[in-house]
This record gives structure tokens, sequence and C-alpha cells, in this order.
């Protein structure tokens, strides 16, 4: 069984409050999981849902598997590195600050295990992506014009909004 996973190293979030979210999404399908981040008001929701995100395009990309039957197998929140600061207190004396940091580990897998993406789709994303449309559609390549665009006035407005130099 395929396994496809992605790191996040010194969030600074403390890892009590990521594991809050983390077990939230524990064991479900890829895209359960994303619908209720996005819908999540927490802070460490938006960190997660990149690095689900992350572990989803490493699996199409480099494992050729399928979004829609990919699951969180596990997903680890381990404390990182702590930034000890001090807060002055009364009388001359400090009292310690410790800023804590979390590192997740998410680990993706299949549910039925070796189904993967046929060729066709992955040529198709891949002209989706670069803009590359066959002409056997009927669909013109559209050309976007390169170079800064004047406005009315052509430089006028430059001339008129230019800071002063003292």
């Amino acid at each position: 069984m395929a396994e496809v996973s992605a790191k996040l190293n010194g969030l600074r979030l403390a890892p009590r409050k990521v594991r809050a979210v983390s077990n939230l999404v524990k064991g479900k399908s890829v895209l359960d999981a994303l619908a209720q981040l996005e819908a999540l008001v927490k802070r460490s929701g938006l960190p997660i849902i990149k690095l689900l995100r992350s572990a989803i395009a490493n699996a199409e990309n480099n494992n050729n598997m399928v979004k829609d039957n990919l699951y969180i197998k596990s997903i680890n929140v381990d404390e990182g590195t702590k930034l000890k600061r001090f807060k002055p207190k009364g009388f001359g004396r400090v009292s310690p600050i410790e800023k804590k940091t979390s590192r997740i580990r998410l680990v993706l897998a299949e549910k039925v295990p070796g189904m993967k993406r046929n060729a066709t789709a992955e040529k198709k994303v891949k002209e989706e992506k670069t803009g590359q449309i066959d002409q056997a559609r009927g669909k013109p390549e559209v050309k976007t014009e390169l170079g800064r665009k004047e406005g009315v006035f052509g430089n006028i407005g430059k001339k008129i909004f230019r800071r002063k130099v003292i």
C-alpha cells in the first residue's frame, strides 16, 4: 500500500492548539478534511490546509495517485524548538516565557490500493496548466499583450504625482 507524506517544521503555534484541529481530520478522506478545515475558524487551520494540499500534490505528481482515493492515515503534531524569552517583574526579577513551536507530519494513504490516474487525464491537466489548446477543438489560442500599459494621459500622471526630493 503506497503512502505519501508531507512535513511542516517550526510552525509558530503551540502543539496543544494544533492537535485540537488535527484530531478533527484524522482518518477522513482528503476532500472531506479540506471541506471541514476551510469552514473551521481556528488559526491553526490554515497551515494544516496548506500542508494537506502539499501532500495531495505530492501524491498526484510523484506517485500518480487519484485525489478522490486518498485519506489521512495519520497526522502527528510534536513539539518543536522553544523560543526562550524573559519578562521583567518587580524588584529586578524576571520570569521566563517559552514561545512554543510545532512540527506536523502528515501521511496520506489510498482507500483502494493501486488506483492510478490514466495518461489522457494527465495530458488534459498539463494542457490546461500551460494554456496550450488543441486547434482541433476549435478554441483559438488567446495571446496577451506583454509590457507596460499606458493610461489616457500617457506620462502626464507620472510628472504630476512624482515624489519630491528633499
